[in-house]
């Protein structure tokens, strides 16, 4: 069985470092690399990390180095988010929390994880989310925490 391919926000970069959120971050870097998951990162997600602390830097080149896959910037993806914005999912200041959304639909990942959860891992959003998708003839996006996908350390 091909491993689980899990789109990784931002904010799942950064809640390694914060003590909130570290256990099921770090546990879920760790399942990244045992290979029980391939992260799948965007240049939204570099982008956004230019701006973090070092050590969140550094876990991004981490993950960078693994086998992992990255996703650009599209037409179509911009076409997604434009769609996402007519139907006034989130407001356009948050277009990179849509960016991401988008991305990891055209992409068919497994599930996209993330720790935003005014705007992203969110039941009324998700599914406004993924009755966008469905419109446009894609498929259905999971979205959880990284407290739901990970191994929790199992072996």
């Amino acid at each position: 069985m091909r491993p689980f391919r899990v789109y990784v926000d931002t904010s799942v970069l950064g809640g390694c470092f914060d003590a909130e959120f570290s256990e099921w971050s770090n546990s879920l870097v760790q399942d990244f690399r045992l290979g029980r998951f391939v992260p799948v990162l965007s240049d939204v997600v570099a982008a956004e990390v230019t701006l973090a602390p070092g050590p969140v830097r550094d876990l991004h080149d981490e993950l960078l180095r693994l086998p992992a896959e990255v996703v650009s910037v599209s037409p179509e993806a911009l076409r997604l988010v434009s769609a996402y914005e007519r139907e006034g999912i989130l407001p356009p200041r948050f277009r990179n929390d849509m960016l991401h959304i988008g991305l990891a639909t055209l992409a068919r990942v497994d599930v996209l994880v993330s720790w935003n959860f005014r705007h992203i891992v969110r039941l009324d959003r998700i599914r406004a989310f993924n009755t966008v998708n469905h419109e446009h003839g894609l498929g259905t996006l999971n979205i959880y925490s990284p407290r739901e996908v990970t191994f929790y350390g199992e072996e």
